[in-house]
């Protein structure tokens, strides 16, 4: 693979607010990857977490569809070439048609959605047939479902944002726990996390993140120190799943050995130190709050985690399956990739 070219270098800055030269050094590096020169500067302290340059938002809209009972609860991302055609009502009466006919017939994915019948026709050619209506090439590009004892959706209003929740609970709270997901889900639309748990999160991942975060941090209070502002603590971790019995004991033990060396009388450590562990806490889970729906600040009431939303509501709620669909989410720049869909779809 090729390393820095003038085009990678100026993806490589939008993406991460990096310097020319830094960019640079960064693709010739990782031999013009994207992904790992982003990891590199922010490793580096030199840059912020960014978007693929590659993804870029299509044209079409998300659709959701939730059974009488819910149970069940489907979502569908059907592509078109123009935001015209996407707002177009033969467009969005199309989307709730296939939805439709997916849930009722148990489709799961976007394969089986095109290898079954509609209407007594193949999936492809009815799908031909709105072509021709529409005037645009579409795709079917992603289809999902959940079931659970409650389950419930959200698109947000611009169709281009789409979330599933299924949960357990107790039949008694079901209603409350269906409404609840409902404002679950609008929160997930706006904060993007990618895993339930943080118990989730791959470890590698972690791993990595830890050094670019520290690396950031370190970064932004050279600025803080430059602009005489307080400066921010220097985390050891950044997952909850990092702080063993063993490091919150240590944490302890060090603020124990500082309110000593302040003089602070031996009696009054109990009524200070649960509070530099609570706040040592916040500090050391940062990627958390980034990416597990329940370790995240509830966006209905900043002040409790979406855990503790959830408990407010019920105990017995307990989320099992979380999906996010954002339009677009995958397909390259290159025009070339959403015809090689289309396509593929339609047999060709």
């Amino acid at each position: 693979m090729a390393g820095a070219t003038p085009q990678l270098i100026k993806e490589l800055r939008e993406m991460t607010g990096a310097g020319m030269l830094d960019c640079k050094n960064a693709l010739n590096e990782t031999d013009g990857d994207l992904e790992k020169a982003v990891q590199a500067l922010r490793e580096a302290g030199l840059g912020k977490a960014a978007k693929k340059a590659g993804n870029i938002a299509a044209e079409g809209v998300v659709a959701v569809k939730v059974n009488a009972d819910s149970t069940v609860a489907t979502m569908l991302e059907l592509n078109a070439q123009t935001d015209f055609v996407a707002k177009n009502e033969n467009f969005l009466n199309l989307t709730q048609e296939i939805v439709s006919h997916a849930q009722v017939n148990g489709i799961t994915d976007a394969e089986t959605l095109v290898a079954s019948t509609i209407n007594g026709m193949a999936f492809p050619e009815f799908l031909n047939g709105k072509i021709a209506t529409i005037g645009e090439n579409l795709v079917a590009r992603k289809l999902v479902s959940v079931t659970g004892t409650v389950v419930n959706g959200y698109v947000h209003t611009n169709g281009r944002v789409g979330v599933l929740l299924a949960a357990t609970c107790d039949a008694s709270v079901k209603e409350k726990a269906s409404t609840l997901l409902k404002s679950l889900a609008m929160h997930a639309s706006a904060m993007k996390p990618t895993v339930i748990s943080y118990t989730d999160l791959d470890p590698e991942f972690v791993d990595s993140e830890n050094r670019a975060i520290v690396a950031e941090i370190i970064a932004d209070n050279d600025e803080l120190k430059r602009l005489g502002k307080p400066l921010k603590n220097i985390p050891d971790f950044v997952s909850r799943s990092q702080l063993t019995e063993v490091a919150i004991a240590n944490a302890k033990a060090n603020f124990e050995a500082e309110l000593k060396e302040q003089g602070k009388p031996e009696k009054i450590w109990a009524n200070i130190i649960p509070g530099k562990i609570e706040r040592y806490i916040t500090d050391n889970t940062q990627l958390d709050g980034r990416f597990a729906l329940l370790s995240q600040a509830y966006v209905m009431n900043d002040k409790i985690t979406v855990e503790q939303a959830i408990a407010e509501v019920d105990a017995s709620i307990k989320i099992t399956e979380y999906i996010r669909f954002e339009l677009g989410e995958g397909i390259e720049k290159k025009e070339e990739d959403f015809a090689a869909e289309v396509a593929k779809q339609m047999g060709k």
